[in-house]
């Protein structure tokens, strides 16, 4: 019988002190919990370093109608994600520079996949590649507008 009893106190004692322990670390997980949607959010960006160059206000409105007539509304929304990433992400992640215009204008003309997780972009063989780069340059303007 003494035997038992030593078995069952250390049984109680590891179950006590699990106990204690994950009440303990229930604070530390909810910080964690909100510093990893932080991070998430930041790896969903995940910014290109790079400076801006300056785009004419004429070029910013033809491409704002550019892509109102190529239905990228269907999937994109300005401010928030929907089928695709929002249009002011995509201007947080890519500064305004001639090669990251012509890539992602290549891009909405071939479709693409895995740069903003699991969304397909569909492509879009009709739309010019001057077009596409000025649907780019509207795009990546977002950063700046209100």
């Amino acid at each position: 019988m003494f035997q038992i009893l030593p078995n069952r106190w250390i049984s109680f004692s590891l179950i006590c002190l699990s106990l204690l322990l994950i009440s303990c670390n229930s604070n530390e997980k909810e910080e964690q919990i909100l510093s990893e949607g932080e991070i998430r959010q930041k790896n969903y960006i995940r910014k290109i370093p790079g400076k801006d160059e300056h785009v004419p206000d004429s070029v910013l409105s033809k491409g704002e109608v550019l892509i109102a007539y190529a239905g990228c509304y269907d999937c994109h929304r300005i401010d928030k994600k929907s089928k695709g990433p929002a249009f002011k992400d995509i201007a947080k992640r890519y500064p305004i520079q001639p090669a990251y215009r012509d890539l992602l204008a290549r891009k909405i003309i071939s479709g693409g996949f895995g740069s903003w997780g699991n969304p397909v972009m569909a492509p879009h063989p009709d739309i010019s590649f001057e077009d596409a780069q000025t649907m780019v340059y509207y795009i990546l303007s977002l950063e700046f507008q209100h």
